[in-house]
């Protein structure tokens, strides 16, 4: 709409600069929790697969305007998490895409209008397309809209460096941009073994190879840094950044990364068909995959499934922060669930963002509701209507007392003004 694109051109308003004294990015990823907020999902939209209409027209969806942005601030939130297509080509020659830079670009200025801080969270780029994070196994994607070759091949592995070299240039300057999340849930496991439980078998074989991600995001850190020494960077796990998977990532000498846990465990509970659950809370449910649905599923699972964070947190001195976390409105209790969820997260200092922040695209909002805190716990409802799990989410959010906002100096720094592609 005109008042969408209007509002994504408007001048931000001047901040200081990460160099500022008075704004250090670090100082928000360590100590207490300070930052709360919700991811937004992007992806490329494939005409000929998702037709017009369910993610827009344009080359990235579904759409966000300036009026989504503005309403996560409202409920409390202070972060946003822009989980995006990469700016460089999935193919060779594996070159810079400006249409994708340009919708981040969008994306990144309504988010300082709405008065967000923002982490720049990649999810595809050189051998990795969308549906191979997202939707392996879904039998409506043609076998050629998979890639994965960034797990096989060398030049596909020194482009993604060569990315994150480009877009850490070219936002290291940005006020908002609080952080670069480099992979959305590394995938290799599943990819080369079909599994994402168990840890031990992927690193016998893959250790050390081209799949281990333990020896790329180190060099992609090296990049970073080469043009941007300071904005702080979020690294993710193997296994799709799994509780489970934490112990495995070996830490990098960088004073300015820290790591990221995807939080949906127990999966049999946050992910239940509305129709069948099995699971309560706080109650019990199959939480070893045994088959069982006798396993106690309360608050002092939750601290157990922790105890895995807080162990790197206190061997290796690095912050960690849960990019990515949710349940399924309709599960039941899940107000009591993640109530218990946030209170651990603010009890250890991690900084949280929430899946999802859904758009009000009438198209997408329909489809895509499962997570959609805003809707209630009835499956059939598909308008905002009060309900506990939002107002428990609001209740935390509302701890939030930083805001970019407040990190205003007058010393007026230039934000690039994106231009909105139609």
């Amino acid at each position: 709409s005109a008042a969408a694109r209007s509002a994504a051109t408007s001048t931000v308003a001047p901040m200081p600069s990460v160099q500022s004294a008075s704004f250090d990015k670090w100082a928000l990823w360590t100590g207490e929790t300070r930052l709360r907020g919700a991811n937004v999902y992007q992806r490329r939209v494939y005409p000929e697969l998702d037709g017009t209409e369910l993610l827009g027209r344009g080359p990235v969806g579904p759409p966000y305007t300036q009026e989504d942005f503005d309403d996560l601030a409202a409920l409390g939130a202070n972060l946003v998490n822009i989980s995006h297509p990469g700016l460089f080509t999935e193919n060779p020659p594996y070159e810079l895409d400006p249409e994708i830079q340009t919708h981040l670009d969008r994306l990144l200025a309504m988010a300082a209008n709405a008065d967000l801080f923002a982490v720049i969270s990649l999810r595809t780029g050189p051998g990795r397309a969308e549906f191979s994070v997202c939707c392996l196994g879904d039998d409506w994607i043609p076998e050629s809209y998979y890639n994965d070759a960034v797990w096989q091949d060398q030049a596909a592995q020194d482009a993604w460096v060569a990315m994150w070299r480009h877009t850490a240039e070219r936002y290291r300057d940005d006020p908002v941009v609080v952080g670069y999340d480099l992979m959305v849930e590394p995938n290799a496991n599943e990819i080369l073994i079909g599994q994402w439980l168990d840890p031990e078998p992927f690193y016998d074989r893959y250790a050390g190879t081209l799949a281990d991600w333990n020896q790329l995001y180190p060099r992609v850190v090296s990049a970073v840094r080469q043009v941007d020494l300071h904005t702080p960077i979020l690294v993710g796990g193997m296994g799709y950044s799994g509780v489970d998977w934490l112990p495995y990532l070996e830490p990098v000498a960088d004073g300015h990364t820290l790591y990221a846990v995807h939080q949906y465990a127990p999966h049999r509970y946050t992910h239940q068909p509305p129709d069948a659950p099995r699971c309560t809370y706080p109650g019990t449910c199959d939480t070893d995959w045994d088959g069982a649905y006798d396993d106690p599923l309360d608050r002092s699972y939750l601290e157990g499934l922790f105890a895995t964070v807080g162990d790197l947190v206190a061997t290796q001195g690095v912050p960690v922060a849960m990019n990515e976390f949710g349940v399924m409105r309709w599960e039941p209790s899940a107000d009591a669930f993640m109530h218990d969820q946030m209170d651990l997260f603010e009890e250890r200092g991690f900084n949280h963002a929430l899946w999802a922040w859904e758009p009000r695209w009438e198209p997408w909002a329909r489809e895509v509701d499962a997570f959609n805190v805003r809707y209630g716990p009835d499956p059939d409802n598909l308008q905002p209507t009060p309900n506990a799990l939002q107002d428990t989410i609001a209740a935390c959010w509302a701890r939030n007392t930083i805001r970019p906002s407040t990190l205003r100096s007058s010393t007026p720094v230039v934000v690039y003004l994106p231009i909105v592609a139609d």
